[in-house]
């Protein structure tokens, strides 16, 4: 065999090689981008429209631009807008009618809890709702969540800040989180500055550190230490913007100069802080490298307590109407959705369990009981999903306490066996009743409405006469 024989036998045995490591890489890279990172924002009544890009009056650069960087659901809704059955929901993809928490997880004495928000008495009844609807005082270990689902499927799960779903021995530590930082038993702080808590074990700091910066050098800190060969989930459940309205001190001084009154200035600082620790999170993942395979997802558990122009309600009044109901939510999920990607779609909050399964590479078939749908190839083509079925809203307060959203129409059903009929593509501001005008369109969504009640075994507590 001569020279040239030799040298050429080894340039294709090196050519066969490299294409082996080529190929072998991508698929490693193939393998590790079908379980992307996952990182959830799950903010605190911030309402739809208390962004920079809906309200000029907010300074939100870093959410304005992850909106844009991916798809934007304009029309995304929470099953029950309200602190405990959001997040429920939220965690199982089962409905807040049917798992019996319908209200947010009260405290004090005269409902049974302890100074720290303890109790062992598993329902409360709040005097208050017409109906006398008996809800959860924790979430049952029992149900699934989806931390348990992604852990089976390979995945690490943090879960940081709120979780207001029960005391210590229902913490996210026992529903299939491996680690939990700053969480409490308490659906909010009683200050933003420290000490933080009642409790003030939970998480202490004797540095003026604010409560949402606290959380977010610690989620940064994870980020930028992790080095576990499992993708991970982390689970960002602010306790911003609740209440108390207590904003950074630059912040409120800040808003205070653009001519901002006390109150209103303190939530937009928190907004404004809240905006910043989602922009320090997005840097750390980039300065990572791993800003390619991590998948952002944003998200509020309820409306705003204040006005949400042009949508009418919000957290504190008429809740089942948009300004409650409806909240931001925006996916970016690189290499799959495309810059500046407008979804109008109606979505729920049962619909981010069913999508989390998917985009981890589990089958939600398995998972039972489930009152979502995957939203993975809605987010894949940017097209209108079609439901089928209604999505309702439900809550046990006061009078009006269930929403039938069914296409461009929406239903308003009151305890009191009053109905309300709205279009909602033309008339978001649900400032038009047109009941009357329509009185078959109304049957028909009545008749979904008691189905879907003896679906939730709830139909005891029904308004509808």
């Amino acid at each position: 065999m001569n020279i040239f024989r030799v040298n050429h036998l080894l340039f294709l045995m090196l050519l066969f090689f490299l294409n082996a490591c080529k190929t072998t890489n991508q698929t490693i890279a193939q393998s590790k981008s079908s379980k992307p990172n996952i990182i959830l924002f799950f903010v605190d009544d911030l309402g739809w429209s208390d962004l920079g890009f809906r309200n000029s009056i907010f300074e939100t650069p870093n959410i304005n631009e992850l909106a844009k960087s991916g798809i934007n659901f304009n029309q995304a809704y929470i099953a029950s807008p309200t602190c405990s059955p959001s997040r429920a929901t939220l965690l199982t993809g089962q409905h807040p009618a049917r798992l019996k928490m319908v209200r947010h997880i009260p405290a004090g004495k005269n409902f049974g809890f302890d100074p720290f928000d303890r109790t062992d008495i598993e329902f409360h009844k709040l005097p208050t709702d017409p109906a006398q609807f008996p809800s959860r005082n924790w979430l049952p270990l029992e149900n699934v969540s989806y931390a348990e689902a992604l852990a089976d499927l390979g995945y690490y799960n943090l879960f940081f800040g709120k979780w207001h779903l029960g005391s210590e021995k229902y913490h996210p530590v026992k529903q299939g989180f491996h680690k939990q930082i700053g969480t409490s038993n308490f659906g909010h702080p009683k200050s933003y500055y420290p000490p933080y808590f009642k409790q003030d074990t939970i998480y202490p700091e004797k540095n003026e550190v604010f409560l949402t910066d606290k959380l977010t050098n610690d989620a940064v800190d994870f980020i930028k230490n992790y080095d576990k060969k499992s993708p991970f989930m982390l689970t960002f459940s602010y306790y911003s913007v609740h209440t108390p309205h207590q904003g950074r001190k630059d912040w409120v001084k800040h808003y205070k100069e653009k001519g901002l009154e006390d109150r209103y200035a303190n939530y937009a600082a928190m907004v404004s802080t809240t905006d910043e620790s989602v922009g320090k999170v997005l840097k750390a993942i980039k300065e990572k490298g791993i800003e390619k395979e991590t998948i952002i997802i944003f998200l509020s558990d309820q409306g705003g307590f204040f006005e949400n122009l042009p949508l009418r309600g919000g957290k504190m009044t008429e809740t089942l109407f948009e300004g409650g109901a409806r909240v931001p939510f925006f996916v970016n999920w690189p290499g799959v959705t495309k810059p500046n990607s407008l979804n109008n779609s109606v979505v729920q909050s049962t619909d981010l369990f069913p999508t989390l399964i998917e985009i981890a590479g589990g089958n939600v078939s398995k998972f039972k009981n489930l009152d979502g749908v995957s939203l993975v190839s809605t987010i894949k083509k940017n097209d209108n999903l079609e439901r089928g079925n209604p999505i309702f809203g439900y809550r046990a307060y006061e009078d009006l306490y269930v929403s039938v959203r069914d296409g461009d129409w929406k239903l308003l059903a009151y305890r009191s066996g009053k109905l309300e009929l709205f279009n909602i593509a033309k008339d978001a501001s649900e400032k038009e009743e047109i009941s009357k005008n329509h009185p078959e369109k109304v049957k028909q969504m009545v008749a979904k409405l008691v189905q879907w009640e003896n679906e939730m075994g709830v139909s005891e507590y029904s308004g509808i006469k």
